[in-house]
């Protein structure tokens, strides 16, 4: 038990399709380490992401509770879908098994809410996308998550999924410029759906965006998913 709980430090952990970063943040979320990253292994069983983790994790000093954003359904520590990553996934107890390899209490959520509660201002009705291997999403109403909303593989347009249309597979397909085009569609499309005052855009393909947006639109960065992971302890 730490007597200054201003000393506590975590270790946030954000697991994508083709990267796992990590980074050790202070009491109120400011990093104290370099982001680190290495590739998620292929095929991304939960073994061998674990064993990329507990690598990163030893890379970043001290730490004394972990933070885990996680591409898919996650409830009460246990990942129930992980269409970017491995079967095995399904139904995984990823919380305490990591912080049975790290020794440490481990806290697990969706990687599109993390980043979420890294951006959000906590007012009105706020959407958060992600662009990377899939297509994260999550929502707010006044700072309050909306839990398990996978988005990304609800139909958007000529029968396929948002993911099937604005993942990293389709814009390798497609082209920037088509990608572009079908991202302003999206954000209309989700504009008319959830009404929202403003619309988060983040992910590693963010940095592909070529078009004016909206006011109520903002890009933000992709470690925007790792500072999220202070706000898993707050009560």
């Amino acid at each position: 038990m730490l007597e200054d709980n201003g000393s506590i430090r975590t270790l946030s952990v954000d697991i994508g399709g083709s990267g796992v970063k990590a980074m050790v943040l202070d009491i109120t979320g400011k990093p104290l380490t370099e982001r680190g990253r290495l590739e998620t292994p292929q095929p991304a069983t939960p073994e061998v992401v674990i064993n990329t983790i507990v690598v990163l994790a030893a890379a970043q000093g001290e730490y004394h509770r972990v933070s885990v954003g996680f591409p898919g359904v996650v409830r009460y520590g246990v990942t129930e879908t992980a269409a970017n990553l491995h079967c095995d996934w399904i139904g995984f107890d990823l919380a305490t098994t990591l912080s049975q390899q790290l020794n440490r209490p481990v806290k697990v959520i969706n990687d599109a809410d993390m980043q979420g509660l890294g951006a959000i201002a906590g007012k009105g009705v706020e959407l958060v996308i992600t662009l990377g291997t899939g297509f994260g999403s999550a929502l707010f109403v006044d700072g309050k998550l909306v839990p398990n909303m996978e988005m990304g593989h609800h139909r958007f347009r000529k029968g396929e999924t948002y993911e099937k249309q604005l993942g990293r597979a389709a814009l390798d397909k497609i082209g920037e410029k088509k990608w572009n085009r079908r991202l302003e569609k999206a954000i209309t499309s989700l504009q008319q759906l959830f009404n929202y005052d403003c619309l988060y855009i983040g992910g590693g393909e963010a940095v592909r965006i070529n078009m004016n947006l909206p006011l109520n639109v903002k890009l933000i960065p992709n470690i925007t998913g790792l500072l999220g992971g202070i706000a898993l302890w707050k009560d």
